[in-house]
């Protein structure tokens, strides 16, 4: 009986409750009764003790991929005017973090909800805004917004044309429980920076979606991705529609 007192208790590194005092029990009429008990009860306790929660999972942190990874081949058209890009703002709250958001349109499209194991790498605000100084820098300079206070204090050069833009919507909307599309929503404004102030020339509303190739979080991943390059080419080219206005050309910048 001591031996198997030793083995039993040898048995748990893990837990407090060692088992104690069964040989009196075992000396008695009832002894095996008690032994049986006792062990079993062991068994149970070992069970529990070695069912150690596993490690946390950590999220997988996704982006919009490595983007341009070789030079883009020269083009003969003329270059378009500078363009000062400010910070994308947003309406705060949710889009301020790094949760990849979904809604259920079929059931509560106004709840919001997170993907417990994805996340953005950066707040999605500043993805679009990575994404989108690459799409223009392929045709025009383009400076953060505060680089064009320490031009214009350097030889008196012209303030560049200055962009906002704010971000309103950025989620992974489920129409129904197997399709879904990602949803993009930006408001872009154009605005000149004279010695008097601003001077507002244009404003753009851009809402884009893009079907979801997948019911999860890689599929919303990947439409939200989607999305933000055809949201990002509308800019674009209502920029470039807007030239003349970019050259000085007067008038406003098109809606």
């Amino acid at each position: 009986m001591t031996k198997l007192l030793k083995a039993l208790n040898a048995q748990q590194p893990f837990c407090a409750i060692k088992i104690i005092a069964i040989k009196p029990y075992a000396d008695c009429c009832g002894g095996i009764f008690f032994v049986f008990f006792w062990v079993m009860a062991t068994a149970l306790l070992l069970s529990g003790c070695s069912a150690l929660p596993d490690k946390p999972v950590r999220p997988t942190l996704y982006d919009f991929g490595p983007g341009r990874i070789t030079l883009e081949p020269a083009t003969r058209q003329a270059p378009l005017p500078a363009l000062a890009l400010e910070d994308i703002t947003t309406s705060g709250g949710a889009l301020d973090n790094t949760a990849l958001l979904y809604r259920l349109a079929y059931t509560e499209v106004q709840a919001l909800r997170p993907y417990a194991n994805a996340r953005w790498s950066t707040p999605p605000a500043q993805l679009v805004r990575q994404r989108l100084r690459e799409q223009l820098s392929l045709r025009r300079p383009v400076f953060n917004a505060r680089d064009g206070v320490a031009i214009n204090r350097s030889g008196g050069a012209v303030l560049p044309l200055r962009l906002r833009l704010e971000l309103e919507e950025f989620s992974h909307l489920f129409t129904a429980p197997d399709a879904s599309v990602g949803v993009i929503r930006l408001r872009a404004t154009l605005v000149d920076v004279t010695p008097a102030g601003e001077k507002f020339l244009g404003q753009r509303s851009v809402v884009v979606q893009r079907p979801a190739p997948t019911a999860d979080a890689p599929g919303g991943v990947r439409a939200l991705t989607a999305a933000t390059d055809a949201a990002i080419e509308e800019i674009d080219s209502w920029l470039q529609q807007n030239s003349a206005t970019l050259t000085g050309g007067g008038g406003q910048a098109g809606s």
